[in-house]
């Protein structure tokens, strides 16, 4: 592809500068010549897994089957979580926002309570340490700060009945599993697992 043609760009690209598909198209004002300029997003190389056993072995491939299934989902509460907020901000009333918020948790339970229910044990605990991950705050702050204090408590005390507390940390500097979980959900995001 020569400077002077851009066979794929849309007409209504700008001359100075326009993204189009991941690529920037720039105009040297000096020379009049186009240049296209590509950024990458930052590429992470692992070493080879290595097993110490085959306990450590069915964890990892453990630990792969569950963040495929929920990172998605995981990203997807981040976003829901984002707008839900924004949204809030533009109530003028507490009791309009928590009327909002009622019916929002009814939407969100008629749609996803069908995927959850078949999620295991393993990946609903999953799914609280990725929503830390990505939210950078535990799954009972987040319901707390939406919800309250007591409907937070309520869920904390259900998850612990089926063995999953919304109050576990994600830190990957200290937590071995949390370093093989970050591991991971970096191969996944990469497309390299």
């Amino acid at each position: 592809m020569s400077a002077q043609t851009i066979d794929h760009a849309p007409e209504e690209l700008s001359p100075l500068r326009k993204v189009y598909e991941g690529k920037y198209h720039f105009v040297e004002e000096a020379t009049g010549d186009t240049v296209c300029m590509i950024v990458f997003r930052p590429i992470v190389v692992f070493p080879y897994e290595r097993f110490k056993n085959k306990k450590e072995e069915e964890f990892y491939w453990r630990t792969v089957r569950d963040v495929k299934k929920t990172l998605p989902y995981a990203k997807l509460i981040c976003t829901t979580l984002l707008e839900t907020y924004e949204y809030l901000e533009t109530f003028p009333t507490k009791k309009e926002k928590e009327q909002y918020l009622k019916q929002f948790e009814k939407e969100i339970f008629e749609q996803y309570k069908p995927v959850m229910k078949k999620f295991t044990r393993s990946q609903g605990k999953m799914l609280i340490k990725l929503i830390n991950r990505e939210t950078n705050q535990s799954s009972y702050n987040i319901v707390k700060a939406f919800l309250g204090s007591f409907r937070a408590g309520f869920w904390q005390t259900f998850g612990r009945f089926f063995g999953v507390n919304m109050k576990d940390g994600y830190n990957p500097e200290k937590d071995k599993k949390d370093a093989v979980i970050e591991r991971v959900c970096v191969r996944v995001e990469q497309g390299t697992i």
